[in-house]
C-alpha cells in the first residue's frame, strides 16, 4: 500500500516538473502557475457569492460554478496557451449560459474577469529572466518577480534560467592524430548573460550549446595523439572553452569550465599499453640495481687502497667480520683458506680446542713445584 502511495506522488512530481519545464519553452505562452490557480479559483467563489446573495439557492449553481473553477484550472495547468483561455472559457460561457438563464449573467461576468486576470499575473523565480513578445515583436525582459501581461495580446517567449548550468557530451570513437580511436565523456558549465541574446537570436540554445561543445571535443581529439589526452587533460578543457566562448558569446552565453570525466580507449590497447609499462619498470628496475652494483664496486676499490699497504687494518677487518658472522648466523662459519692463513685462525682454534679438552691435565697441582 506504501510503495502504491509512493510511486503516485513520484509520478505527480515529474508531472509538475515537466509542466513548469513545458512553461519555460517557446510552445508555452504564459505559465500557470498554483498562484494563477488560487485566483481562478478564489475569482469564481466570489462570482459564486454574488450570485446566491442576488437569486436563490441553486444546486445546479453551485455546481456549475465550482465544476468550472476546477475544471478550467486543471485544464489551462496543463496547457497554457492563450488559444485554450479562449476556446475554454468561451465554451464555459455557453453552458453556464444555457444552464441559468436568464440568471447567468453572474456566471458570465465571472467567467470574463477570471479568463482576463488569472493567466494575466505572471511570477518569474529568483533565478529567471523572462522575454516578452506582443504583437510577436520584442517588448522587453521581466526580472523575478511578480509581473502582468494583457490577455492574447502578450506572449512570454521563455523563462530563461540564468543560473550556472551543467551539461555532459561525449565523443564516442574519434579518432586521435596517431590514429587511436577513443571515447571521451566530458562536461561543460555554461550560463546565460542575456536572455535576449539566447533567446531572439538561437533557436534553442541548450541544444546548440550541447552540439557545439561536442563538436569542439571531437576537433580537439583529432588534433591530440593519445599521451597528451592522456596527460593533458586540462589543457584540453581550456582549448574546448575557449573555442566554445568565441562561438556562443554572440548568443548571449559563457562558458566556465569545461572538463574532460573519462577517457575509455580500446580492451587491446589498454593491456598492451599495461604490459609496455611493465617492461619499464622493469627496465628501470634493472638500471637502479646496476647502478647500485656499480657503485659498491667504486667503494670496494676506494677501500682496497687503504688495506693494500696496511696488512694489521687489513687483519683486523677480517677478524671483526668473521666475528659479526659468528654473532649473527651461529657458531659455525665458512672462510676461505687464505684469510684463515692470514689471521692465523687455524692456531688459534688448535689452541682454543686445547684448552677445552685439555688444558686442565696440562696445568700442574696446586703447591707442586714444577722441575
Amino acid at each position: 500500500m506504501s510503495s502504491g502511495k509512493s510511486a503516485t506522488g513520484l509520478g505527480k512530481a515529474l508531472r509538475e516538473i515537466s509542466l513548469e519545464k513545458f512553461a519555460t519553452t517557446l510552445r508555452a505562452d504564459f505559465r500557470f502557475a498554483p498562484l494563477n490557480v488560487l485566483l481562478l479559483v478564489g475569482i469564481f467563489v466570489g462570482g459564486l457569492v454574488v450570485h446566491l446573495s442576488q437569486h436563490s439557492f441553486s444546486l445546479a449553481a453551485v455546481l456549475l460554478f465550482l465544476g468550472s473553477a476546477v475544471f478550467l484550472a486543471w485544464l489551462f495547468r496543463l496547457s497554457q496557451v492563450w488559444e485554450a483561455v479562449v476556446i475554454l472559457g468561451t465554451a464555459a460561457c455557453l453552458i453556464g449560459y444555457l444552464e441559468l438563464r436568464p440568471q447567468s449573467e453572474v456566471f458570465l461576468a465571472t467567467v470574463l474577469i477570471a479568463l482576463l486576470i488569472a493567466p494575466a499575473i505572471q511570477i518569474a523565480y529568483q533565478w529567471e529572466r523572462a522575454v516578452l513578445l506582443r504583437f510577436g515583436r520584442f517588448r522587453g525582459l521581466r526580472k523575478s518577480g511578480l509581473f502582468l501581461v494583457l490577455p492574447v495580446v502578450d506572449k512570454v517567449a521563455q523563462f530563461v534560467d540564468q543560473r550556472i548550468r551543467v551539461t555532459d557530451f561525449s565523443a564516442e570513437t574519434t579518432l586521435t592524430a596517431d590514429t587511436v580511436p577513443v571515447n571521451v565523456d566530458a562536461i561543460a558549465f555554461w550560463m546565460v548573460w542575456d536572455a535576449q541574446k539566447a533567446v531572439l537570436e538561437v533557436e534553442q540554445f541548450e541544444e546548440a550549446v550541447t552540439l557545439s561543445a561536442q563538436t569542439a571535443l571531437r576537433n580537439a581529439i583529432g588534433k591530440n595523439n593519445l599521451a597528451m589526452l592522456l596527460s593533458e587533460r586540462e589543457r584540453l578543457g581550456h582549448e574546448i572553452q575557449t573555442v566554445l566562448e568565441e562561438k556562443m558569446s554572440a548568443w548571449g552565453i559563457t562558458t566556465q569550465a569545461v572538463e574532460i570525466r573519462d577517457i575509455i580507449i580500446p580492451k587491446g590497447l589498454e593491456d598492451a599499453m599495461s604490459r609496455q609499462a611493465q617492461a619499464e619498470r622493469e627496465r628501470q628496475s634493472r638500471i637502479i640495481l646496476g647502478t647500485a652494483e656499480t657503485e659498491i664496486a667504486e667503494k670496494f676499490a676506494t677501500a682496497s687502497l687503504h688495506y693494500r699497504d696496511n696488512p694489521v687494518a687489513l687483519h683486523l677487518r677480517a677478524m671483526n667480520m668473521v666475528y659479526e658472522g659468528l654473532r649473527q648466523k651461529g657458531s659455525m662459519i665458512i672462510v676461505p683458506s687464505t684469510a684463515v692463513e692470514t689471521m692465523g685462525l687455524g692456531a688459534l682454534g688448535g689452541l682454543t680446542a686445547f684448552g677445552k679438552d685439555g688444558g686442565a691435565a696440562a696445568l700442574p697441582p696446586a703447591g707442586d713445584d714444577v722441575a
